[in-house]
């Protein structure tokens, strides 16, 4: 084992298998929900050595929403044989960022008097809306890729600045993979309303 790859292969395994996570989420598969959880116990770990307190409980939440996800995707689909994609009303997207925006500024107060984390106020905020994007994937809200977007783009900074370069590489990726999730959940609805207009023979 090459001295960088001894000393950075708990990273990679993470980014690896976070990679993978996504890929599964954007093609809406039910094995996306239990690589979610493993990717999130080694993140866990990843951000507690490099002081990224806020991320770090972020992944504690992430497992708890990746159970709920798991259990919401897997009745849809029960229900009607397929995930369905759902566009929510605009006064629940205004209402889950204005408690993302809450839970920020609530947590990067405490971070910020009471630990040594590394870029609180930053940090906090990401996570603040990091879990109302994995709450609107829950929710199978086609509305969770374009605010992965924008998160995971902030993400890339403040990985490079902090030198988990592998990580904002991740991070990159996660940016393309949002996009074509986006693009095949909006396909995905097209064909649901197609389904819907269809009359049904008995």
């Amino acid at each position: 084992m090459t001295p960088w790859l001894s000393a950075h292969w708990f990273e990679l395994l993470a980014a690896a298998i976070s990679a993978l996570d996504v890929w599964l989420a954007t093609r809406r598969s039910m094995i996306s929900w239990p690589i979610t959880i493993l990717a999130s116990l080694l993140y866990a770990e990843q951000f507690r050595e490099s002081h990224l307190y806020s991320d770090m409980l972020l992944q504690g939440v992430f497992i708890l929403f990746a159970i709920y996800g798991w259990w919401h995707w897997y009745r849809g689909l029960k229900a009607e044989g397929s995930v369905r994609v759902v566009t929510p009303t605009w006064i629940r997207l205004v209402r889950d960022s204005t408690l993302g925006a809450l839970a920020s500024l609530l947590l990067g107060y405490w971070m910020a008097r009471h630990t040594d984390a590394s870029l609180p106020w930053l940090d906090s905020a990401l996570t603040g809306f990091s879990l109302v994007g994995t709450w609107w994937g829950a929710r199978k809200y086609i509305a969770n890729w374009w605010l992965w977007i924008a998160l995971d783009t902030v993400y890339i900074g403040e990985y490079i600045y902090k030198q988990l370069n592998l990580t904002a590489a991740l991070y990159a990726l996660f940016v393309l993979l949002a996009a074509l999730g986006l693009r095949d959940w909006r396909r995905a609805q097209k064909a649901q309303a197609r389904h819907a207009q269809t009359p049904q023979i008995a």
